[in-house]
């Protein structure tokens, strides 16, 4: 198996707000995987929350290549198993390899992934479309800007049910609400019903990751659902979420890719958890990977490179009913634009 690496730098249409910093530009990793005249490509974005950058992944990626040289891939799911002593610190990176090699394996078999699976392109979820946190006039700005069927806004400030109440006024869109750990359980438990009225579905990780005595309260005394992200990264936290949180949002990223993403979605399903996967502002590499899990999830957030000036690839379509529109070319379907890798 041969491979190449590829960074780019993803300029976004608006600068994106979180509860915890801003940003203009979302930095990129590419992993291209070769064999047999086929390529499998994956991705995964640098996170200062996670302590995550380009050049970290680079320079492990380089330390993979003998035994990536020498290795020749049957089956994503063994090829996982394979690398994890090597990469069991570095998820993000394990994703990207694992996202291109899932790829590479549907050119082999030349089958989409979610046929492969067996999965059924039914009743799939529509994504929401993310408005990021800022002035109360330019988050208005960007509602109007992209007309959507299903928002979610991120909270976090000194004034959040006052953004809720006026972005009501301009859409009738559902709304979904990611504090990303920016409230207490106090009050999340008061915000809920206020946030029920003014048409929101559910909430997504209120508190701190870590914060577990919280989320037992929050969720015997909230009257909205509440999604777990930053407490859920890898599959032995799913168990942990039962009775905390009524569903979990699996990020690719964090816990290394569509292998055990899907062992995730399925473990929280046997345990009455609502099923979400969530992106993080990736081009439509990794929101393509995401796609093909679309027939297992209650919700998806897949709006990433919807979020971007230029996106450096092709792949799944997502339409303005927030509907994504699973392609019958084989693997994850995406690809590099010619003009992205000039």
């Amino acid at each position: 198996m041969n491979f190449k690496t590829y960074i780019f730098d993803l300029e976004l249409k608006h600068t994106f707000g979180l509860s915890r910093g801003a940003h203009d530009i979302q930095r990129t990793f590419i992993v291209e995987l070769g064999q047999n005249g086929l390529k499998g490509l994956g991705e995964a974005t640098e996170n200062p929350y996670y302590n995550i950058t380009v050049e970290q992944m680079e320079a492990q990626m380089q330390k993979l290549a003998p035994i990536l040289s020498n290795y020749s891939l049957e089956s994503p799911e063994l090829f996982w198993e394979f690398l994890h002593p090597f990469l069991k610190d570095m998820p993000f990176l394990h994703c990207a390899i694992d996202i291109a090699a899932n790829d590479l394996f549907g050119k082999i078999i030349n089958q989409p992934l979610y046929q492969f699976w067996d999965y059924k392109a039914e009743n799939l979820p529509k994504t929401n479309f993310t408005i990021a946190i800022d002035t109360l006039e330019i988050m208005k700005e960007k509602v109007l800007e992209q007309p959507w069927p299903l928002y979610k806004i991120k909270l976090g400030t000194d004034h959040d049910i006052e953004i809720i109440q006026e972005l009501r006024k301009i859409t009738d869109s559902p709304f979904r609400i990611d504090a990303n750990t920016g409230w207490t359980p106090e009050q999340t438990v008061k915000n809920a019903p206020i946030l029920k009225d003014l048409g929101v579905e559910f909430i997504e990780q209120p508190l701190k990751a870590d914060d577990w005595e919280g989320m037992k309260y929050v969720y015997k005394n909230s009257v909205l659902p509440i999604i777990a992200d930053e407490s859920c990264e890898f599959p032995e936290d799913i168990a942990k979420c039962k009775g905390h949180f009524h569903g979990v949002n699996v990020k690719l990223v964090k816990c290394g890719g569509l292998t055990p993403a899907r062992k995730m979605i399925l473990e929280a399903k046997k345990l009455g958890l609502k099923t979400m996967v969530g992106c993080m502002t990736e081009s439509s590499i990794g929101i393509s990977a995401v796609g093909q899990l679309l027939p297992l999830l209650d919700y998806v957030d897949m709006d990433g490179a919807l979020l971007l000036k230029h996106d450096i690839a092709t792949g799944i379509e997502i339409t303005d009913d927030g509907m994504g529109h699973l392609s019958d070319l084989p693997g994850t379907g995406a690809a590099l634009k010619k003009e992205s890798i000039i």
